[in-house]
């Protein structure tokens, strides 16, 4: 299991029935997930004091059956700042679990002794984008959504990176690399944060289990001669930790050597001690 022990501003306080008790900064969340299969074990008193709550809808979907949360705030996670805003598909425009991440490629990007070029597919509000700049890396940040994108220009600005050398791109991913590898563009490091199901601009559907082996392998053209790091991340149970790291294998460290490490992001509940699992992650990297 891979966690962070350094939040401060986030804590997952409890977790039970469905449904998991947060603290984002001062404010309370409930929040469903799925992972929270056991029942009858909410004992942390806060359950009756959140600020918001979500529920899912017999009818598919859900909303804020409460919510008394200003429109945004921020929190911070040491030196990176970020800015939250409640959406109406329950995300808060943060995956607090990632942080585990941040740390193990910011201290790659550090020790590396060189000047790292990272590519940040599905990249979100910028979690990652912000945390590889802070480590001295340049980024290349793409997301299909305009919004997201502009949220992850807020948070670097918030971090003290909007002068870092981070260039924002609204586009689809898979067809932003091939225009790529076209232009002979080279990275030497990549992220990506594919979704679990999807449909691609002409309608096609997209499922990550069907996808991942062609999205790994055509990403993995654009790498340089002397790559530091190939993350990817899955919040889906129909592709397993193993399997990504045989992709990982077969792609990357069969061409470049090094090493590939898997495992579950978590997070821990202060209620009980013990971690929610939320996803997975494959590591390759050139440092055995």
């Amino acid at each position: 299991m891979w966690s962070s022990d350094k939040w401060k501003d986030y804590e997952l306080l409890d977790a039970s029935d469905g449904e998991r008790l947060e603290r984002w900064g001062k404010y309370i969340l409930v929040r469903p997930d799925p992972q929270v299969i056991w029942k009858g074990c909410a004992t942390h008193p806060a359950w009756k004091k959140a600020d918001a709550v979500y529920r899912r809808s017999s009818n598919g979907g859900g909303g804020w059956v409460k919510n008394t949360l200003p429109k945004q705030w921020n929190i911070d996670y040491g030196e990176l700042s970020f800015v939250l805003r409640p959406m109406g598909f329950k995300h808060t425009g943060l995956f607090p679990e990632q942080a585990a991440n941040w740390d193990w490629f910011s201290e790659l990007i550090r020790g590396s002794g060189r000047s790292i070029k990272v590519l940040n597919l599905f990249a979100y509000t910028g979690g990652a984008t912000v945390a590889a700049a802070k480590a001295g890396a340049s980024v290349v940040h793409v997301d299909a959504a305009k919004g997201m994108v502009a949220q992850a220009k807020e948070n670097a600005a918030l971090s003290g990176l909007e002068k870092a050398p981070i260039r924002y791109i609204v586009d689809d991913c898979k067809k932003f690399v091939e225009r790529e590898i076209r232009r002979g563009n080279r990275y030497d490091a990549i992220i990506m944060d594919p979704p679990s199901y999807g449909r691609g601009p002409s309608g096609e559907v997209w499922k990550i289990e069907d996808s991942a082996d062609e999205l790994i392998t055509l990403t993995a053209k654009l790498l340089s001669d002397d790559p530091l790091f190939f993350l990817v991340n899955s919040y889906t149970t129909g592709l397993s930790p193993m399997t990504m790291k045989y992709i990982l294998d077969l792609r990357i460290a069969k061409r470049f050597g090094g090493r590939t490490d898997t495992g579950e992001l978590g997070l821990r509940i202060s209620a009980t001690g013990g971690f929610l699992p939320c996803g997975a992650s494959a590591r390759w990297t050139s440092q055995r």
